[in-house]
């Protein structure tokens, strides 16, 4: 009876996996394409940061286009945007999360975009600032 049971378990698991490895697949295949496409559209481009902040897609100021192309799990999570003056414009554009901590404020960076994403930085004038790591809870607690 035990055994049977076990037996259940573990096809049900050995099932359960083998369909994780097929969509894993599967989508790192699809982000492997939109990795090319991105790379394909770069460029790189100086701008003036004017003002860097985590936002809702509602709230972001993007264009009404991109909020309806974006999927409905992800319009409520809030995305690193930045505003940037490039040229004579002021536009709206999203940061990759590792180049948003790096990005200085009220700086004229050079950065590599493709659209309306920020994918690195090539170089800050006056050089560009490590941030400083946030300390975990006991670590604040432990120096107090």
């Amino acid at each position: 009876m035990v055994w049977k049971v076990l037996l259940v378990i573990a096809v049900i698991l050995v099932i359960v996996l083998v369909a994780l490895y097929y969509f894993g697949r599967k989508l790192e295949k699809r982000q492997a394409e939109g990795q090319a496409q991105l790379d394909a559209a770069a460029q790189t481009v100086s701008m003036l940061i004017i003002d860097k902040k985590k936002l809702r897609m509602k709230e972001s100021g993007l264009p009404q286009m991109v909020i309806d192309q974006t999927p409905w799990y992800l319009r409520r999570s809030k995305m690193p945007i930045v505003k940037a003056k490039i040229g004579p414009k002021i536009m709206t554009l999203v940061a990759d999360g590792a180049v948003y901590d790096l990005l200085p404020v009220k700086k004229e960076v050079k950065v590599v975009v493709s659209g309306i994403y920020i994918t690195a930085i090539k170089s800050a004038r006056g050089g560009l600032e490590k941030p400083q790591p946030k300390k975990g809870f006991f670590k604040r607690l432990f120096n107090k």
